[in-house]
């Protein structure tokens, strides 16, 4: 799964880290890495002086100056485009709903192997998201946990529950339309309404909307 020419900024502050998934990244035919930040600040002064902006950021959380968790806060906020993959060697459940709850739309361990670094930037360009087993498996732990009442489902037609659940699952639109016999171009109007119906920003937010209200539950039937 590729989706054409993903243009990547890295933000990190372990020069050697930085330069060696950039060597790494380079040698993918349809990555393009057109920013290479050592800390927050210098992510958002390259980001302000650019016209051409990444589509995806893989932002390290512990950075000196300007920390991930806070240059994401900057970034959703001044670019509200770009999507946030973090970038820890802190896989803990704090981290990562702090992040997931800040913007970031996927997560990766620094001990993550180069495939998984690839497949998550090709997933996170043509889904819009990717959280793993074990990242869904946090999400449903914290939202168990919160005790929050499910929401009435009724302000969502049974279309839009289908098109949400299989969202979850993490199917593309093309898979969605196909599994529902519906064109992609309705796939893409239920999203956009769920957009709206939810109050979510993106397709990440969706996820974790459905998640805490029950409406996605792994394993469960349509």
């Amino acid at each position: 799964m590729k989706k054409d020419i993903i243009k990547l900024a890295i933000a990190d502050d372990e020069t050697l880290f930085r330069q060696g998934i950039t060597f790494i990244l380079n040698k993918e035919q349809n990555i393009d890495i057109n920013i290479q930040a050592e800390n927050g600040n210098d992510l958002i002064k390259q980001l302000d002086n650019t016209r051409d902006l990444p589509e995806i950021i893989l932002m390290d959380l512990k950075m000196p100056d300007l920390n991930g968790v806070e240059t994401t806060k900057i970034v959703k906020k001044k670019f509200p485009d770009i999507k946030i993959i973090a970038l820890t060697s802190y896989y803990s459940k704090p981290f990562i709903t702090n992040m997931i709850q800040q913007g970031a739309v996927a997560y990766l361990a620094k001990n993550a192997t180069p495939t998984e670094v690839v497949n998550t930037i090709n997933h996170v360009a043509i889904k819009g998201f990717y959280y793993d087993e074990n990242v869904m498996t946090m999400l449903e732990e914290a939202s168990l946990k919160s005790g929050k009442q499910s929401r009435d489902e009724e302000y969502l037609t049974k279309r839009e529950r289908e098109v949400l659940k299989l969202i979850c699952e993490q199917k593309t639109t093309s898979e969605i339309a196909e599994q529902l016999f519906i064109s992609p171009r309705t796939v893409e109007g239920h999203r956009n309404n769920l957009l709206v119906k939810t109050g979510s920003k993106n397709i990440a937010g969706l996820v974790i909307h459905a998640i805490e209200n029950q409406i996605f539950v792994r394993n469960a039937e349509l």
